[in-house]
């Protein structure tokens, strides 16, 4: 039984890693600025866990406790804050070095867990992250093809991205438990387009609406798979996961957004992606194997 539930989470968390491909094409697809992206991705994600809910009649809504909401509110900063610098990271860097340097997640993952939660990885685990992390560095390293120049702020952004999201999963591995799975993330995710809220009224940012179909599809698109779904199934896989077990299975993430940068933008990868990619796929079998 608990071999079963461990499988289902590492599915969750490889599911949520392939469509967490998408989100990096979607934020390239809308030209609103980077503050109006991160809320609406958040509204729409939102309000499809509410309507779901509905249809559940999720009734333990209602009985959430207030030592419950803190934590949601602790975990909405966090996740606020990582979705703000990846969607400016999108925006000022390549899609590769984004989606690439935002998945350095497990290498933070496991400093934060060890350092704060004295959970330590196995060998095995800790060779499959490393290994992860090489493959995704040799894509990033042997990338050519048509794109912008790199912008280190826009690298910046990733890398911190990645802390946060660190911080995010470590801190969201107990709480995970605490309650059913939609409605805590329905509190995470209004917790989050609050964070981005008061950063628009401190940056003095206004609001965009949005109504054209060129654009509001792309964060439609974007708040339900990488959003509403593929984050949803990354928090729920922390159920039987540690923290940079799920981290680690998010590395499928460049993957995914290589080949549509190929399809969309024509970002070629050179042939040595191939290496990159199996690298990325054994870390990941390892981990799986602990």
């Amino acid at each position: 039984m608990v071999a079963k539930s461990r499988h289902l989470s590492l599915l969750e968390g490889a599911s949520a890693g392939i469509l967490f491909g998408t989100a990096a094409i979607f934020i390239r697809l809308v030209d609103v600025n980077v503050l109006s992206i991160t809320l609406w991705r958040l509204i729409i994600a939102a309000s499809v866990l509410a309507v779901i809910i509905m249809i559940l009649k999720g009734r333990h809504v209602t009985n959430v406790k207030r030592e419950s909401l803190r934590h949601f509110l602790v975990l909405g900063m966090l996740l606020g804050a990582h979705f703000m610098l990846f969607v400016s990271a999108v925006k000022n860097t390549t899609i590769l070095n984004a989606t690439v340097l935002v998945n350095t997640t497990p290498i933070f993952s496991v400093i934060i867990s060890t350092l704060f939660y004295r959970a330590r990885p196995s060998r095995l685990a800790l060779t499959g992250i490393l290994c992860s992390f090489v493959g995704a560095g040799v894509i990033a390293l042997g990338y050519t093809g048509k794109m912008e120049n790199v912008n280190p702020i826009g690298d910046l952004e990733a890398v911190l991205a990645a802390v946060t999201e660190g911080f995010y999963l470590n801190y969201g591995g107990k709480r995970r438990r605490q309650l059913p799975l939609l409605p805590a993330m329905l509190f995470i995710y209004l917790g989050a387009a609050l964070t981005v809220g008061s950063a628009m009224a401190v940056t003095e940012t206004s609001f965009e609406v949005v109504s054209h179909t060129e654009k509001l599809l792309p964060l439609i698109g974007l708040g339900i798979l990488p959003t509403a779904l593929a984050h949803t199934l990354y928090f729920s896989s922390l159920s039987n996961l540690k923290s940079f077990e799920t981290a680690a299975m998010a590395l499928l993430e460049p993957l995914g957004a290589t080949f549509l940068g190929i399809m969309i933008f024509a970002e070629i990868p050179a042939q040595i992606f191939v290496f990159g990619a199996s690298l990325v796929l054994a870390g990941i079998v390892a981990v799986a194997l602990e």
